[in-house]
């Protein structure tokens, strides 16, 4: 499996950033593309605000340019390729397909009720007495995902119609701009049960576990061919929003304009030009577009690279039929998935609407090029090596969501035919992975932290447990094992596990976990190695319960190496509350290997 930290063909490019009128900072970047040629398009980024020039013309030309048996061997496919790994099966339980005849019996949630909130079977898409399996397409058009900061006017200008033309179709037409928005809602806000599987009291919830990945990935899929066909352009492909890069990190200009199809009102106003927060607490920070800058590639580097060196850890815990997702989400779907979310929401709406909440978050068109870019991080991932493969677990493999596609068919899919890009005839623009080279640097060594702590600071085996997180919770835990050899951390991973969260749901919580931060100081920043990950939820409860209950898991191996801290028995663990988290209690903080 290719590297992309090793392999002779990755790139490595000089690029000049310019942040703001003040400063410019010159450093490497590294390609994500190591099975592809150097690519004749190379870029100035001249700053945030899009100002970029290209050598080799538009980003069309590119796509239009790029050697499609390249593209075949490229992310999509050979990363995907033979690509999986064994997570036992505790019985034959997946997720089936919900009934859509039966979507809305039960009241929706997750949100405060107001004027233009949905109720009911507000969310619900038309009926259909017939129900197709999924068949790959032959001959179908491959496509090419491009960075949305990237586009060409002719570009936008195709995008902007093909939405325009969407918003037109007849109300009830499953292909309608809203009626694609509720598919998000329904599958989220509680207008399913699984009925289908033989649980009608129970609903269904695709995020926070391991169905988040290959759900958004069909949904978009199905969005990208309906909006294809709209235009008569089958080679259509949705842009991604590359937010895990610095030019990258703003709302692509063009989603700005009043006059275009792409537009939504309901978006955080201070931030129509602001440089991303990756890590969004719910309130702006004085953080300098450099330190944001900084900040967002750390936290893309922990997500992807440090808290993400299992499937458990990236896709997040196990969803079966009959259960809740209460296992946990991935390390992506915490951060930055869900704060973007809420930083692009509009504060001056009761539910953050439109995308600062799962019901509305898909009458954003924005929502959809952000998910594009998680999507991609599937791919990336994929491709880093060791244990970054798929489930096979057959439970997942085998569950299955419903769709409508461009020809008004419903459409049962699998979680099994969407594991390879290629197969679904996309892939994605080959741009620069930056945060790779931007693992977090710690202010000091910080071995032997705990130890000076013993009597200051309780052991969590002294800790009554829940404890409430209305302020800092600092805990020393012990390690079973320290100074592992390479041999036993290749076997089994050292993971911090925060068990039994519960949060209000009607809420954007959000706390920040650090280990063996000593500071009193609660302004600690993602780009220092102390920094383990954080936990956040868009507002949702459950079959109207105002509380919910998961985990948070966080890689420790590589950041105690970092902090020269691997001979330690115990290790400090600080919690930081962030937003919503004066109701937030925990069950238990330990330290497992698996």
């Amino acid at each position: 499996m290719s590297s992309l930290t090793t392999t002779p063909a990755t790139a490595t490019v000089t690029t000049t950033k310019t942040y703001s009128s003040s400063f410019t900072t010159t450093s490497p970047t590294v390609s994500s593309w190591p099975l592809f040629s150097k690519t004749s398009k190379k870029c100035a980024i001249q700053s945030l605000k899009h100002k970029v020039s290209c050598n080799a013309g538009s980003s069309e030309n590119l796509l239009n340019n790029l050697d499609r048996r390249n593209v075949l061997l490229g992310l999509g496919g050979l990363a995907g390729a033979v690509n999986l790994t064994s997570v036992p099966s505790v019985g034959a339980a997946p997720l089936a397909a919900p009934d859509i005849s039966k979507c809305g019996t039960n009241p929706l949630s997750g949100f405060k009720p107001g004027e233009n909130t949905p109720t009911g079977g507000d969310c619900c898409p038309p009926d259909s007495s017939l129900i197709k399996d999924f068949e790959f397409p032959t001959n179908q058009a491959f496509k090419v995902r491009p960075a949305a900061h990237l586009l060409s006017a002719k570009y936008i200008a195709k995008f902007n119609e093909a939405i325009k033309r969407m918003k037109a179709l007849p109300e009830d037409d499953p292909r309608n701009f809203l009626q694609q928005a509720h598919i998000h809602c329904a599958y989220c806000n509680g207008a399913y049960t699984q009925s289908s599987s033989g649980f009608p009291d129970i609903e269904i919830q695709i995020h926070n576990s391991w169905l988040f990945f290959p759900f958004h990935r069909w949904y978009l899929y199905f969005y990208e061919r309906i909006l294809g066909s709209l235009i008569n352009d089958p080679t259509f492909a949705l842009p991604f929003w590359n937010w895990d890069t610095p030019a990258g990190m703003t709302i692509p200009k063009y989603f700005n304009d009043p006059k275009s199809a792409l537009f939504d009102t309901k978006r955080n106003q201070a931030h129509l030009k602001g440089v991303v927060d990756l890590g969004y607490n719910g309130k702006d920070t004085d953080a300098t577009d450099i330190e944001k800058v900084k900040n967002n590639l750390a936290i893309m580097y922990r997500q992807m690279v440090t808290n993400a060196t299992n499937p458990t850890a990236f896709f997040g815990g196990e969803y079966r039929a009959g259960k809740e997702p209460i296992s946990g989400g991935g390390s992506v779907e915490q951060s930055p998935h869900t704060p973007v979310h809420r930083w692009v929401g509009d504060p001056r709406e009761a539910n953050g609407e439109n995308l600062g909440n799962f019901y509305s978050a898909g009458r954003d068109t924005l929502f959809y090029c952000h998910h594009s870019n998680v999507d991609r991080m599937w791919s990336l991932w994929k491709m880093l090596g060791g244990k970054h493969k798929d489930i096979t677990d057959t439970d997942w493999l085998n569950t299955s969501f419903v769709f409508y596609d461009e020809n008004k068919n419903l459409v049962r899919v699998y979680v099994k035919d969407c594991l390879l890009t290629n197969q679904l005839g996309y892939d994605y623009q080959r741009v620069d992975v930056p945060w790779l080279k931007s693992k977090p640097v710690p202010r000091a060594p910080r071995s032997g932290v705990a130890k000076k702590l013993i009597g200051k600071v309780k052991n969590s085996d002294d800790v009554v447990f829940p404890v409430k997180l209305d302020k800092t919770v600092k805990v020393l835990v012990p390690r079973a094992k320290k100074s592992r050899s390479k041999k036993e951390k290749e076997e089994k991973e050292e993971v911090l596990i925060i068990q039994g969260i519960t949060y209000d749901s009607e809420k954007y919580v959000k706390f920040d976990v650090y280990v063996n931060d000593e500071d009193d100081d609660d302004d600690a920043a993602p780009d220092q190695t102390e920094f383990a990950g954080s936990f956040a939820q868009l507002p949702h409860k459950h079959k109207g319960k105002t509380s919910s209950k998961t985990n948070f898991r966080a890689g420790l191996m590589e950041l105690l190496e970092e902090l020269e801290a691997d001979d330690d028995e115990n290790v400090l663990i600080t919690v930081v509350p962030r937003s919503g988290s004066e109701d937030i209690t925990i069950d238990a903080i330990k330290i497992i290997y698996a």
